[in-house]
């Protein structure tokens, strides 16, 4: 199961804890209402409730800002690097 931003819900350590996955509760995350006023993953507020798409590999703009921009705190420069090489991956092949 492919998100909008390309993270597999079955690879994401905190699906089936804190987070029955992103489709499920409509972007509205644990952590995003941590940290977003309004309580939505921008990456799902834009993809899928915005633009309609199923996921971000359907924009033209892929990778934006926003995209680039949504970064987890606790990953190493070279952490993050991977993990948006293998989400830009794994959502062009989804197209």
């Amino acid at each position: 199961m492919i998100n909008p931003c390309g993270v597999n819900c079955e690879d994401c350590g905190y699906f089936k804890k804190e987070c029955p996955g992103c489709r499920e509760v409509k972007g509205k995350t644990f952590w995003a209402v941590e940290y977003y006023e309004d309580q939505v993953c921008p990456i799902y507020e834009c993809s899928v409730n915005k633009k309609e798409y199923d996921h971000c590999g359907q924009c033209a703009l892929l990778p934006c800002k926003t995209f680039t921009d949504l970064r987890d705190p606790s990953m190493s420069d070279e952490e993050y690097e991977t993990s948006l090489s293998q989400r830009l991956d794994a959502l062009r092949k989804a197209e």
